[in-house]
């Protein structure tokens, strides 16, 4: 590669870290940390959500999870009442990009600690929103339903991208589940799904009772979504909406008709392949997240402090 031909890509590479970590080398203070920490985290490396959050269909999932959440007039609410989204966009994605990359890639006292980070926020989150059949319900953030709609949804839209634009899932997409319940469980989803056809079930059941709605809060939420500003990035705009085209499309027919939105003719799912492997190659020039918990497992190894990660372990996160 030619200096030339290297400057872009060092450019695209430093606002896509901007943009998920809000660091334009993509190490901020809380990814350093993923090398430290006294033992090897909640999930197993290079095991399920390892792999499905590593992989760069979590740049479509991200957007399709938000779709599918703001159906919930609860979740929405919430939303509409204490999040700064518009005013902050990139700010309010590297939040939930390093919750993310924290619980999945951290040691336990991370995730832990990022848990309880999230968890101050959300216990100012209340207010009241209507329900379908007209009747106004107040909601926190702890709402059970609410809590078990967001874990749904999230799940649901990373196994799905995983899918289709990324490798085999090691053990396959329960595993996956399976191990991201953990995450549900120390969000306080009470009984998490474990399988596929359990997740699939559970979310077509919000459906099937009339709990989702569209309304114009939820057009609204979608416009945002369809054209977020991108501040002097043409290239960055115009990739992003591909990736929505195709977060779009990899929705079941029933909830984009409930969203008010329909899937484009034109060949998104390849055209993305295309976009995510560029994405890809422009962060493939440094150390991600993962490198810095491969750290931290290679020193506990060394130390001879090699406990094995237990993914899935209920007494240990119920009590956390």
């Amino acid at each position: 590669m030619t200096a030339t031909s290297a400057a872009p890509t060092r450019t695209l590479r430093a606002r896509l870290l901007t943009a998920l970590s809000g660091d334009p080398n993509g190490t901020p203070p809380w990814v350093r940390a993923l090398a430290e920490g006294d033992d090897r985290g909640y999930f197993a490396e290079d095991g399920a959500a390892w792999s499905v959050h590593a992989g760069m269909g979590t740049m479509v999932a991200g957007i399709r999870a938000l779709l599918l959440q703001a159906l919930h007039p609860g979740a929405l609410a919430g939303v509409h009442d204490w999040s700064r989204y518009r005013e902050d966009p990139i700010g309010r994605l590297t939040g939930t990009v390093r919750w993310v990359i924290c619980l999945t890639y951290g040691s336990r006292a991370q995730a832990e600690q990022e848990t309880a980070r999230v968890g101050r926020f959300h216990r100012r989150v209340t207010g009241t929103y209507r329900t379908p059949d007209g009747a106004d319900r107040p909601y926190t953030a702890a709402d059970p339903e609410l809590v078990e709609w967001v874990h749904l949804a999230f799940t649901d839209a990373f196994l799905t991208c995983h899918q289709t634009w990324g490798p085999p899932i090691p053990g396959g997409a329960d595993a996956y589940v399976a191990e991201w319940a953990t995450a549900g469980r120390l969000m306080r989803v009470a009984n998490p799904p474990t399988s596929e056809a359990e997740l699939r079930r559970r979310l077509d059941g919000f459906l099937e009772r009339g709990v989702l709605r569209r309304d114009e809060r939820v057009d609204d939420v979608v416009r945002f979504l369809r054209k977020p500003p991108f501040p002097g990035s043409r290239s960055m705009s115009l990739a992003y909406r591909v990736l929505f085209a195709s977060a779009v499309a990899t929705i079941p027919r029933r909830y984009r008709r409930l969203l008010g939105v329909r899937r484009t003719p034109l060949p998104v799912v390849t055209t993305t392949r295309i976009v995510l492997a560029t994405v890809g190659r422009a962060l493939g020039a440094g150390p991600r997240a993962q490198d810095f918990a491969r750290r931290r497992l290679r020193r506990l190894e060394q130390a001879g402090t090699d406990a094995p990660a237990a993914a899935g372990d209920e007494a240990s996160v119920s009590s956390s």
